[in-house]
């Protein structure tokens, strides 16, 4: 039988606008160190490693983790577009759930170009191709749509949607304006403007319905999540801060993506239903039981769609919600409480696992200014899971369902007679802050044959 799996630590750089200032290794070792420190434990502990990225050479993981120990463990790289970081996380999880290792670490990280993102490899096909060519064929019949690929794509989601159910551009600027309006509380947000739903529509037009505050920014940026098993986070007194991952699946494309003249289809509408799906089947749970979601919104578009492929709402009622106001702290879920990708920013392989960043700290009770209400109040189901969906065209979704264990001892001390807060000297689910060379000093490898000082010396932190 599969095990129980559990994140007991996580860290997270600010995101930031792509300008080129910091190295992906550098910003992996910061969020790598500050997930070891808040697990309490050093890099001797992980018995392998996945680290996301999109834009890097090869090896880039092994580059980022090297100033932490070079102990010899499997460490692998992956890219899935923008469900790089959950992908990894997917792995991670699947080692420890399977009973190949106790303890993983999953890092992401992006380095990117300011702008629409565009093909790495220009001299070679891009795998998108047939998504743009299929999207043009939707337009022939949906509408003539303008700007780069992947806005437009989304966009003529929301157009379908609208042409279906009802709705209009007025419904995105209520999603996009409560994204920054959120972002407010969030440190780590790239963008912290608290933008209103008229300062959203009047914004420049990226499409024909989407405007740039509806949108994502590039960003640089780094996330880390440390998995572990029941037997690791009990002989490590981590009950305290560890956040059970009940259920969590990875599906691909079917094959409506291609065979439907349908925009939703284009975007993985059914991908991600048939994901959540299988999450909610394996876990016993129901929607009524999740109090607080990270959600992908590339786009405010695809935000609004993916209420509906989640199940948070009955199909076609998404604009309704919207309307009244039950997608923020006041409703009936909360959602994208850090901001979400259009405000915090989005580096691609990072996106994922600065979701799940975010959710543990909301499970933990440690989020401070974006806490969610009323999450561990009274006999009301609603708040007892946290979701994350993580969405990459070409196409991937990861869905995580997340809870606070039965045995999660609110308020206690590890072995070392502290938290996560206490071994960081402040509660970073709040408080952004840089590392140090002597916190990388607290979490390297102990073994003497683990430490290059050669690959440290080079780390800008």
């Amino acid at each position: 039988m599969a095990r129980r799996t559990f994140i007991i630590g996580v860290g997270c750089t600010q995101f930031i606008k792509p300008r080129g200032t910091r190295t992906t290794e550098d910003m992996g070792l910061e969020a790598a160190t500050k997930a070891l420190l808040d697990a309490g434990i050093t890099y001797d502990a992980v018995e392998s490693a996945v680290v996301g990225y999109c834009f890097g050479d090869s090896t880039s993981g092994q580059r980022a983790l090297y100033a932490l120990g070079m102990t010899g463990i499997p460490v692998t790289n992956v890219n899935n577009n923008c469900s790089t970081g959950s992908t990894a996380l997917y792995h991670c999880n699947n080692a420890v759930k399977s009973g190949l290792a106790e303890c993983t670490l999953a890092l992401g990280f992006e380095r990117m170009k300011p702008g629409s993102i565009g093909p790495a490899f220009p001299d070679r096909p891009s795998p998108m191709a047939l998504f743009n060519a299929h999207n043009e064929e939707i337009e022939g019949t949906l509408g003539t749509n303008h700007g780069p690929h992947a806005p437009r794509q989304f966009d003529n989601a929301a157009i379908e949607y609208f042409k279906k159910y009802g709705g209009d551009k007025s419904h995105l600027a209520k999603i996009a304006a409560k994204n920054h309006r959120h972002s407010l509380a969030n440190p780590y947000s790239q963008f912290r403007d608290g933008w209103t739903e008229q300062q959203v529509m009047d914004a420049t037009p990226i499409t024909n319905t989407l405007t740039k505050f509806m949108c994502s920014p590039t960003s640089d940026g780094a996330a880390c999540c440390i998995v572990a098993s029941e037997d690791f986070v009990r002989a490590h007194a981590l009950e305290n801060q560890a956040i059970e991952i009940v259920a969590q699946a990875l599906t691909t494309d079917g094959p409506a993506t291609f065979e439907t003249d349908s925009a939703m289809e284009l975007v993985g509408y059914s991908m991600t239903k048939a994901c959540a799906d299988k999450v909610f089947k394996a876990a016993g749970a129901s929607r009524d039981e999740v109090g607080v979601v990270e959600l992908h919104d590339c786009f405010a578009s695809n935000e609004l769609i993916t209420y509906d492929a989640l199940g948070l709402c009955a199909p076609g009622k998404a604009c309704d919600m919207v309307d009244k106001g039950d997608f923020t702290h006041t409703g009936k879920y909360t959602i994208n409480p850090s901001g979400g990708l259009e405000a915090k920013g989005h580096p691609l392989g990072a996106t994922g696992l600065g979701m799940c960043f975010y959710i543990c700290m909301q499970l933990r009770g440690w989020a401070g200014p974006m806490q969610a209400p009323g999450l561990f109040e009274g006999a009301d189901p609603r708040g007892k899971y946290g979701l994350v969906h993580n969405i990459g065209l070409g196409g991937a979704v990861v869905v995580s369902l997340l809870r606070r264990p039965e045995f999660y001892k609110e308020g206690a001390k590890g072995k070392d007679g502290m938290d996560g807060r206490g071994r960081l000297g402040y509660n970073h689910a709040h408080i952004c802050r840089p590392v140090s060379r002597a916190d990388v000093e607290r979490v390297r490898a102990t073994r003497e044959k683990g430490r290059s000082e050669y690959v440290l010396r080079a780390a800008r932190l």
